[in-house]
């Protein structure tokens, strides 16, 4: 099927877009950064963008991709199939994320995060890739969360600058994460403990 995109949508010459795909009103695709005009932006089969959503160029997104209202998602990252992100979370730049990933309303996803396969974020989680935000060199020490598969977030949690989240774990609503989970872990609070191991 053809796409349809809203007559107020602005889509960039560097926008490549699969069968089927619906964008909504005000929503700006391909958005140039850095002055950088040449960076191709893929969007795949069946996305549905909803209104208010700005992709920035140098984006290569899958099949089935869903937004909901007003999402910010930066450059050069790489978004797998049926991945959905809620209305006004932030996604910023060289980030991956896998298949199957669902990131709830409001979220916040910094640099160099990785989420793997099948993740579950639920809202307002916000994720860290900054130990020292005020050093003079931040920015070439920027290290973000390693999320690994079939991760579930609850509500709320903040995980520091480069923790590694096992795969199979669940993480309490209103966690503070400090420090790495091991797989198939249940942990929760400020900061997060373990509390037991999952068994399912």
């Amino acid at each position: 099927m053809k796409s349809k995109v809203s007559e107020t949508a602005i889509i960039y010459p560097n926008v490549s877009l699969g069968n089927n795909v619906i964008i909504e009103d005000f929503c700006i695709i391909g958005l140039p950064f850095n002055g950088i005009k040449e960076e191709k932006t893929v969007i795949g089969d069946g996305a549905i963008i909803r209104s208010g959503t700005y992709i920035y160029a140098g984006n290569q997104i899958g099949k089935n991709f869903h937004t909901g209202n007003k999402v910010n998602i930066r450059e050069l990252n790489s978004i797998g199939d049926n991945v959905s992100i809620g209305t006004l979370s932030v996604i910023e730049h060289n980030i991956i994320i896998h298949n199957g990933v669902r990131i709830h309303t409001q979220a916040f996803i910094p640099e160099y995060t990785i989420i793997e396969k099948n993740c579950w974020i639920g809202p307002n989680v916000v994720l860290t890739n900054a130990k020292y935000p005020k050093h003079p060199k931040v920015k070439e020490n920027l290290n973000g969360v390693y999320i690994q598969q079939n991760v579930k977030i609850g509500a709320n949690t903040t995980l520091l600058p480069g923790v590694v989240i096992g795969k199979h774990s669940l993480i309490g609503a209103g966690s503070v994460v400090t420090k790495n989970v091991a797989a198939r872990m249940i942990v929760a609070g400020s900061p997060a403990k373990e509390i037991r191991k999952v068994d399912y």
